[in-house]
């Protein structure tokens, strides 16, 4: 078994020639990496078995490591291009200038260093399906031809006059808010409306934690000299940790633990840090009164506790009946009896805490 699963939908009807395990789930060819036992995931996949039997252009919306690509490859293997070519490409991990020649090919001499024709990726995909991961990340001049080629199905290489009849099927992927970006005049409308026929949102690991378990299990399992399980203690902190960096995260946790655990079980103490960390309790709001302002907030609570009673309140906070008579006549009650100090405190409720007071 690989050490990771590079290939999660190899050929063929019923496994994965990398993990050996495809199967199907509610009605989408899938691997392990792509669990669906929470409500969020069995969602999703319906969704997506509807949509991966057509050709038209989809949206894949979610963070950083949800996984994707790997639902990219299952909407793929689910389509009636199945049989054709998947080639993936990460628009932001490719310069603007580089890009263009790697997406729609180029030809000799085109430009410095092009000493010999090359074919793009989206001649490459013809037949089957490209998927364009951080689509958001697409210069301004890319997204105009990119939205000629979805219009068109026709590619011109870098120097070319020549257009090139294509049959792709795009996935865009992004983990940015494409309407956002719409709005702000980062992204062009068109070509937003053109990629957008279907769009799927992949919940954040957080979200789906009946998955967290199965997913842990997997990767554990492609480690060459894996222990065996998961401890009880440590699957609880699995589960309970928020996962920001989600299934990619996971999985570089899991091969960490299995490269620390010395036995069969990893446990707790083998975990990364943060994970068997608890989350740091949130400090409490700064109170910015000042002291006289406290005592007289505490003094007037003790005193409704006690129904207005100067002699009990005066008793619970450890002073003289008369110096709290003094005291309230100080601040503004006077010589009052006990039905006047609560109608007082009634209408003198402790102040909310405030980085400036009224004056």
């Amino acid at each position: 078994m690989p050490e990771w699963c590079k290939e999660p939908f190899g050929a063929g009807t019923t496994r994965c020639h990398s993990c050996d395990q495809q199967r199907t789930v509610a009605g989408v060819r899938t691997c392990r990496r792509l669990e669906a036992r929470s409500p969020a995931m069995q969602a999703i996949l319906r969704r997506a078995h509807a949509i991966a039997r057509t050709c038209a252009p989809v949206v894949l919306l979610g963070e950083t490591g949800t996984g994707k690509e790997v639902l990219a490859r299952a909407l793929h293997h689910g389509s009636p291009r199945a049989s054709g070519p998947f080639v993936p490409v990460n628009c932001g991990a490719i310069p603007g200038e580089l890009l263009e020649s790697e997406l729609f090919g180029h030809v000799r001499g085109a430009f410095s260093g092009a000493v010999a024709e090359k074919p793009g990726l989206f001649e490459a995909a013809s037949g089957g399906t490209l998927l364009l991961d951080e689509v958001a990340d697409l210069p301004p001049l890319l997204q105009v031809k990119l939205l000629r080629v979805l219009q068109d199905g026709e590619v011109r290489r870098v120097g070319s006059n020549r257009a090139l009849s294509v049959d792709v099927r795009v996935i865009a992927a992004t983990h940015k808010d494409l309407e956002r970006l719409v709005e702000l005049g980062d992204f062009r409308s068109d070509l937003y409306y053109r990629i957008k026929v279907h769009a799927l949102r992949l919940p954040a690991l957080r979200d789906r934690r009946e998955d967290i378990l199965p997913l842990a299990r997997h990767f554990l399992a492609l480690e060459r000299e894996p222990p065996r399980e998961l401890a009880r203690a440590a699957q609880e902190l699995l589960v309970a940790y928020r996962w920001p960096g989600n299934i990619r995260e996971l999985s570089n946790a899991i091969r960490c633990s299995a490269a620390l655990a010395e036995g069969p079980v990893i446990e707790p103490q083998h975990l990364p840090e943060e994970i068997v960390r608890p989350p740091a309790a949130a400090a409490p709001a700064c109170d910015l009164r000042t002291l006289a302002e406290v005592e007289r907030d505490h003094v007037l609570a003790v005193l409704q506790a006690c129904g207005g009673v100067q002699a009990d309140a005066a008793r619970i906070l450890g002073i003289g009946r008369n110096t709290l008579w003094r005291k309230l006549r100080a601040w503004g009650y006077g010589a009052f009896g006990e039905l006047a100090a609560t109608e007082a405190l009634n209408s003198s409720q402790p102040r909310s805490n405030s980085s400036t007071r009224p004056a």
